[in-house]
């Protein structure tokens, strides 16, 4: 497990110095990816969950890192989207280049996302995966691509800021950062409190995979995006929102995912709605991909809202699926 977080970090920091135009380059990229992607389904093969802190610390000093099934599903998704993306660049003639370095970086915190146990670790992860998005994001570096980014960065970051007042609320009502620790703990809190931290993570989760009325950004991205950028960031990077929602609402709040159940069916019934009638209304592809991507959401919070095993399995297969769908 540590291999698969560990690969992608390194080969990216030192492809960086290279020039990532040349074939060699990308295609040293892709065998990282691919190498990545065999050292997770290992991982995957054996007694789950995995429970490993690096260097060797103690649990509670060093990086906890906690690979079950829920994560290392979408562990794999998101590297098997990079690597076909990646291939698809390499074999077309990769035309900047940083994209195979920031394509590995976007693994390594995508990875490091799904498989800590973390809270605020998987901020810190969380952040690695959105730095790499906002680089790829401006690609073409033409006027409307830079001004897509503009929108996608400013959205992004603000649902970055709801995300750790969030991880913040958390750590105030449980004393720890430990996942477990939190799941364990926060039931004895005050139900206000614990209702806030609740609320501040599912905007921050909304932002990310672009839920009505949280999709402001994600037309002009898709839109204006180069297809591999729009292919990454939405078969890959939308799946820290999906994850998110299911493993901070189904795993540490499940109380309060309970309680909202009424309004996560409203919202996703309205993000369904709103992305069909918008989707049938624009003229060109990708517009069309953008707005069906908005009600696609919906049904991951429908899921969401029905609760329970089934529910909460019906939404993690859902988007799974629908991260390989949009990337096809």
């Amino acid at each position: 497990m540590i291999l698969a977080l560990a690969l992608p970090w390194i080969a990216g920091i030192a492809l960086a110095l290279l020039d990532g135009r040349r074939p060699a380059v990308a295609w040293t990229a892709v065998a990282v990816l691919a190498a990545t992607g065999a050292a997770l389904a290992h991982v995957a093969r054996g007694p789950l969950p995995v429970v490993v802190v690096t260097g060797g610390w103690p649990a509670g000093v060093g990086i906890t890192l906690r690979a079950d099934a829920l994560g290392l599903a979408f562990a794999l998704v998101s590297v098997a989207v990079l690597l076909a993306t990646l291939a698809y660049a390499a074999l077309e003639g990769v035309a900047e280049r940083t994209l195979p370095a920031l394509t590995l970086l976007m693994a390594a915190g995508l990875v490091g996302c799904f498989v800590t146990g973390d809270a605020f670790n998987f901020y810190v992860f969380f952040e690695v995966s959105m730095a790499t998005a906002f680089v790829l994001a401006g690609y073409g570096r033409r006027e409307r691509e830079v001004r897509a980014t503009l929108i996608f960065a400013v959205v992004n970051l603000l649902g970055s800021m709801f995300f750790l007042a969030g991880v913040a609320a958390l750590y105030h009502l449980a004393g720890s950062l430990d996942m477990q620790d939190i799941a364990a703990r926060v039931g004895a809190a005050a139900p206000e409190a614990s209702l806030l931290a609740a609320v501040l993570l599912f905007v921050a989760f909304s932002i990310k995979l672009g839920l009505f009325p949280f999709h402001s950004w994600l037309p002009p991205i898709y839109r204006d995006a180069p297809p591999a950028v729009a292919a990454v960031l939405a078969g890959a990077l939308a799946n820290i929102g999906a994850y998110g929602l299911l493993r901070f609402g189904g795993e540490l709040l499940p109380a309060q995912l309970a309680l909202a159940a009424p309004a996560l069916l409203v919202l996703g019934a309205a993000s369904i709605l709103y992305g069909a009638h918008q989707a049938v209304s624009v003229r060109t592809a990708s517009e069309a991909l953008a707005y069906s991507a908005i009600g696609q959401a919906g049904y991951i919070l429908i899921g969401l809202g029905v609760g329970g095993p089934v529910g909460l399995a019906a939404a993690a297969l859902y988007a799974l699926v629908n991260a390989l769908g949009k990337t096809v």
